[in-house]
């Protein structure tokens, strides 16, 4: 008996992006590791790529989540 076969079945109106196929589907068709989402909306997901990037974006610019270097740290 093999574990794992099982596959998640989606809700009707979940969507995501499939990074595999660069595709939309409704409920997830490919496995976790290769998609984005759910998302609430067709549209929404179409626009996955897009909504990556900018998130990346974000936290690439953010002070918060990045760590002083060694010459800026208070050594006291």
């Amino acid at each position: 008996m093999a574990l794992f076969k099982k596959r998640t079945v989606g809700k009707p109106g979940e969507w995501y992006y499939c990074l595999v196929h660069q595709k939309v589907e409704e409920g997830p068709e490919c496995p976790a590791k290769d998609r984005f989402g759910p998302y609430a909306s067709r549209g929404e997901a179409e626009h996955a790529m897009e909504i990556a990037r900018e998130r990346n974006l974000e936290w690439e610019t953010d002070p918060r989540w990045h760590d002083a270097s060694a010459g800026e740290r208070d050594d006291d």
